[in-house]
């Protein structure tokens, strides 16, 4: 048992690891004001483990003041790229850039008026940098599955990379309570938001 725990703890470190060396630039700032900036709605995409996280972020990025959706690109090749629209920002995940489903995407999206394309990824070089605005570099990352293939750290190293976009914005745009709960209403979080304006409505009457 306690060789599992080791284990654990590894693998705890190794993507505590990787989120330390994000190695951050004016590629971040860059892709904030273009979000910012955007007149539209913003479209997370990305396959398989990267398109969960990118359907977390789109969930993240509405509750906190931003419109976003998450378009499955292998969806989009069978009419769900009607979804796109002039105005929308992309947001792509894929640690390889290579991603070929994301790829095909992102080449028809200039067709809907899409003009704003943001890349996530772990390797700059790859086919998402040329298409894309914008790249978010997400370092270099060893993922620490025995067979080195299970996305993990990677997934870790995108998640917060999206959190951090959709918190950077909720600052920027000076979004409050009260217009997180309008957002919010139902479970604990928007229990807490109503007790906020609840507060704050008894204090200006």
């Amino acid at each position: 048992m306690h060789s599992y725990l080791q284990r654990a703890k590894e693998i705890i470190e190794a993507e505590a690891k990787a989120l330390l060396e994000i190695p951050l630039d004016d590629g971040f700032e860059r892709a904030i004001n273009i979000i910012y900036e955007c007149k539209g709605k913003v479209i997370t995409t990305g396959m398989g483990k990267a398109g969960n996280i990118a359907l977390k972020i789109a969930g993240t990025l509405s509750s906190t003041g931003t419109p976003a959706a998450f378009l499955h690109p292998g969806e989009a090749a069978h009419g769900d790229l009607g979804l796109l629209a002039p105005g929308d920002v992309i947001i792509a995940f894929s640690t390889s850039g290579k991603t070929r489903e994301v790829i095909e995407m992102l080449q028809l999206a200039h067709h809907f008026g899409i003009d704003k394309i943001i890349g996530v990824t772990s390797h700059p070089d790859s086919a998402i940098h040329e298409l894309s605005n914008v790249v978010i570099n997400m370092g270099q990352i060893s993922e620490p599955c025995s067979l080195g293939l299970t996305p993990t750290s990677s997934t870790t190293v995108m998640m917060a990379l999206g959190d951090a976009i959709a918190l950077v914005l909720m600052e920027k745009k000076k979004f409050t309570k009260e217009q997180y709960g309008l957002r919010h209403h139902g479970g604990y979080l928007g229990q807490k938001a109503k007790e906020k304006m609840t507060c704050t409505m008894s204090q200006n009457s």
